[in-house]
């Protein structure tokens, strides 16, 4: 795992000044299927807390149904330690709507978002820490570089440079949502009550002061990724629909413009057909060309249409992020938060 313990800190804008003192910093980890990865993740955490020192903690799990041994070790886990809770789904909810409950049921001054399968390093959140105190409300991890597939990496970093030249407001390139999140963001995102949430753009949407780390990307250590193709096309399509029209535009300007051509195609054949009337033959092939170079352009932007129509019938049904089968080591006075 490399790690560069001098990570670049870029601010938006100058803090205002942060008490620190007997504040409580929860840490969310979703996991799914996580049975190698899981106790290793919860000592690394509490070992930086230990080295911390000046805060209370709580490590929340929630877990999307494993079929694993994960919650047999997480009961283990929060039955030996009382700053460990677990949210146990009905089913697998996905990881989006998963993750952002669990940060909505969080009580503490600053929510922290950390990957179980240890992809993010949690000795970051010495640095996170660091930069809260200092006044930023968020403080973004931002991979410079990854131990994953060239290939993979390669289309993340493709896939953030489109979404981020067709959003309508800035966001974090490289930016999976790891990192520290104070409790005003928090408090905010509880009101903007978004059943199917796009994370990484809210928090460009909100705007607070932020800061960024530079880190780079470990290797997942043990079992393999739920994060298939269709889970990573639906996170692209969730990114450009909740936060830009330009597909839509698009369609219009490029209709438009196909419609004029293709008057001016017909224009054409037209003339040429009054001038050599015995000696130019219209023929098959342009046809039919022609139809099928509609027929995909029309097709791909009513799917286009059809993924922004699916987006307002998921705002529209405002269905919950997840139903909880199990809650372990909350309180009675922690009851569970609308999501």
């Amino acid at each position: 795992m490399s790690l560069d313990s001098s990570s670049a800190c870029i601010a938006s804008s100058s803090p205002p000044v942060l008490p620190s003192g007997g504040k409580l910093i929860s840490v969310v980890s979703g996991c799914y299927n996580e049975e190698g990865n899981i106790r290793e993740c919860y000592e690394q955490v509490k070992k930086v807390f230990a080295e911390i020192g000046r805060y209370r903690y709580e490590h929340i799990f929630i877990d999307n149904a494993s079929r694993d041994h994960t919650v047999p070790i997480l009961r283990e886990i929060a039955a030996q330690d009382k700053n460990v809770k677990v949210i146990i789904n009905a089913r697998n909810f996905g990881h989006i709507r998963s993750g952002y409950h669990a940060m909505l049921q969080a009580r503490g001054d600053a929510v922290i978002s950390l990957v179980s399968d240890l992809q993010d390093p949690p000795e970051l959140i010495k640095e996170f820490v660091a930069k809260w105190e200092e006044g930023y409300l968020i403080v973004i991890a931002i991979k410079r570089d990854s131990e994953e597939s060239p290939l993979f990496f390669a289309v993340r970093k493709l896939y953030y440079e489109i979404v981020s030249r067709l959003a309508e407001i800035e966001l974090n390139k490289n930016a999976t949502g790891f990192g520290l999140y104070d409790r005003r963001f928090m408090d905010v995102l509880a009101e903007l009550d978004d059943p199917y949430p796009y994370f990484r753009g809210l928090v460009s949407e909100i705007g607070f002061p932020s800061a960024k780390i530079l880190y780079n990307q470990p290797v997942r250590r043990r079992g393999i990724t739920s994060n298939n193709f269709y889970r990573l096309f639906d996170m692209a399509m969730l990114g450009i629909t909740n936060h830009s029209k330009v597909p839509l535009r698009l369609a219009t300007m490029l209709g438009f413009a196909v419609s004029l051509a293709s008057l001016f195609v017909a224009i054409g054949y037209v003339v040429m057909k009054l001038l050599y009337w015995q000696q130019f033959s219209l023929g098959l092939a342009p046809l039919i060309a022609g139809l099928f170079f509609f027929g995909s352009v029309q097709l791909f932007f009513i799917g286009i249409l059809g993924e922004y129509i699916g987006s307002i019938q998921t705002q529209v049904l405002k269905r919950p992020h997840v139903v909880e089968l199990e809650r372990i080591n909350f309180e009675p006075a922690d009851p569970v938060k609308k999501s």
